[in-house]
């Protein structure tokens, strides 16, 4: 079986409902994106939240895929920094509770980082993310010997480093990896246009986008357009439509256009949806799955998430949602 390795900023999603829009308006946080914020934005947000309900789960985006992909029994790994302090240790112990083989640099003097979750009545999250230690995952990179992997999942957002992003891409194709590709968020995909298109043109081989970020990438409102484009850079490409489910195309099908509907559930928080997707796709995948099989466990796998409050879902719950 394929062993599958992700790399991205380690953080501790702090989740909290809000009643209203209010605070991302007065925070200058665009709806549905991911805000980088300081020390100081930091501070201001968690001023801002006293007393609102609060929950604390392990996050980054390449980290949940990777622990749902432990939940599902593939062999995993994770590559990442976190500060040495109590955030750190329960990152740390959470994915060693999960079997993950953990490559983290324990980074001094520093605080881990935090991806801060606002959930607005809609279920849409958005991110106000402190990094914290996570960018200097490279001190962790040097240790791992990639060669024992086969997959290598990465984020977008570790575009805050694009030296480090490009010496993590060439490292995993000198190792033989294939490379699985998340582009994370629209407001990432405007503001690096153009080095995405190279990068996923020069180093990817699965890329997942959902619309906004599909559309953002292409410049075209039509998904089937955008997952096009993706394509024609790729080997597979992955646009996820929401309650519509999601489209693919792959290299081995041809201009076959691959349409799985969206399965009815009850949403309470889309945070981390499109993690769980690309965890079930990839699941499928390392086991011989066919395209559309691929994608169905992607649908169901994000289906099971959006009916939690953060990334919790109950183990034997998520491998039941591929046996249904």
């Amino acid at each position: 079986m394929a062993k599958i390795i992700g790399i991205g900023n380690a953080l501790v999603d702090i989740l909290v409902h809000l009643g209203d829009e209010k605070l991302l308006h007065e925070l200058n946080l665009p709806k549905g994106g991911m805000t980088h914020v300081d020390r100081k934005g930091l501070m201001r947000l968690r001023q801002r939240i006293v007393g609102l309900p609060v929950e604390r789960a392990t996050g980054g985006s390449a980290a949940n895929t990777i622990h749902a992909l432990s939940v599902l029994g593939d062999p995993t790994g994770f590559i990442g920094a976190v500060g040495d302090d109590e955030t750190g240790r329960f990152f740390i112990e959470h994915a060693q509770r999960r079997g993950i083989e953990a490559h983290l640099a324990v980074i001094a003097n520093e605080q881990t980082g935090t991806a801060n979750a606002l959930v607005t009545p809609d279920h849409e999250r958005t991110f106000a993310t402190h990094l914290g230690a996570a960018p200097q995952l490279g001190q962790a990179l040097k240790e791992v010997d990639l060669t024992r992997y086969d997959i290598l999942h990465i984020e977008g957002y570790l575009l805050q480093d694009q030296l480090q992003l490009k010496e993590i891409l060439q490292a995993a194709k000198a190792a033989g990896l294939l490379v699985s590709y998340d582009l994370a968020s629209w407001n990432i995909v405007l503001e690096h246009h153009a080095y995405i298109v190279d990068l996923i043109r020069d180093y990817v081989d699965i890329a997942f986008a959902n619309e906004e970020e599909a559309a953002a990438f292409s410049g075209h409102q039509d998904p089937e357009h955008s997952l096009r484009l993706l394509a024609s850079m790729t080997k597979m490409a992955i646009v996820k439509i929401g309650k519509d489910g999601a489209l693919g195309m792959s290299s081995a099908t041809g201009d076959e256009i691959f349409h799985v509907p969206g399965l009815i559930k009850p949403v309470i928080d889309t945070t981390a949806a499109g993690d769980f997707f690309a965890a079930g796709f990839l699941h499928g995948f390392i086991h011989g799955q066919d395209f559309r099989t691929c994608l169905d466990y992607g649908n169901r796998t994000a289906g099971e998430v959006i009916q939690v409050f953060g990334t919790q879902v109950e183990p034997e719950r998520l491998r039941q949602c591929l046996q249904e």
